[in-house]
């Protein structure tokens, strides 16, 4: 018997679908930004900071690459509260992508780090520069010059990788591929816009980091 494709029965629960997708953007909104705020920090610790430090964020680094996202997640939203750190789902989401995308962008900025030539670190040194504003003002924009393309595929990958937010009741777009196909009984049609919906995410976002490397990091300085 030929399947017989029905999609409106689908878009009945676009609501569903348009917070789903509200949702997202806001995870990887928020646990973008602050994602890569915590790589920038973890690459200056890594190369630059306190000998004391270096070894606790290598620690950190190594136990979130080498560990699924979804046991990260489950950790922080089952175990906190465990140890009386209550935590809404949506706080527990974003708390996860931002470890997770932290740990990543750590490695990736710091490669773009060391790829910086040391003659201009030495330069800034004889300038009596701290190694903040060297990091700051030296070392941070050529670095994510370096490795712009890279840091953004991994922004897209930890995107991706929000759909598993839904196994803690995060209302995103898995969340709510899940919701209709459980409605309407028609997974196939269900699961068909959620992917489309995630592959037109991750061009757009793909495109906005491009944008905003032309803009803030590629763009030469007026001064």
């Amino acid at each position: 018997m030929a399947y017989q494709f029905e999609f409106l029965s689908t878009f009945d629960y676009s609501g569903v679908l348009v917070k789903g997708v509200l949702t997202t953007v806001e995870l990887i909104a928020v646990g973008g930004v602050l994602g890569v705020a915590v790589g920038i920090f973890g690459a200056w610790a890594r190369t630059q900071g306190p000998r004391w430090l270096r070894p606790v964020v290598s620690a950190y680094v190594e136990l979130i690459r080498n560990t699924p996202f979804l046991i990260q997640l489950f950790f922080i939203f089952f175990g906190l509260p465990s140890i009386g750190v209550q935590i809404t789902e949506m706080q527990a989401a974003i708390l996860a992508m931002v470890i997770n995308l932290g740990a990543y962008s750590t490695e990736i900025i710091r490669a773009g780090v060391v790829a910086v030539a040391r003659g201009q670190i030495e330069a800034a040194l004889s300038l009596s520069m701290t190694r903040v504003q060297i990091f700051r003002h030296i070392i941070l924009r050529p670095a994510l010059q370096k490795i712009w393309p890279a840091l953004s595929s991994q922004i897209v990958i930890v995107m991706l990788g929000s759909a598993v937010c839904s196994q803690i009741a995060v209302e995103e777009l898995s969340f709510a591929a899940n919701f209709i196909q459980g409605r309407n009984f028609r997974a196939f049609e269900a699961y068909l816009i959620a992917t489309a919906i995630y592959l037109l995410l991750a061009i757009l976002l793909r495109q906005i980091l491009r944008l905003v490397g032309a803009r803030f990091i590629f763009a030469r300085s007026s001064t």
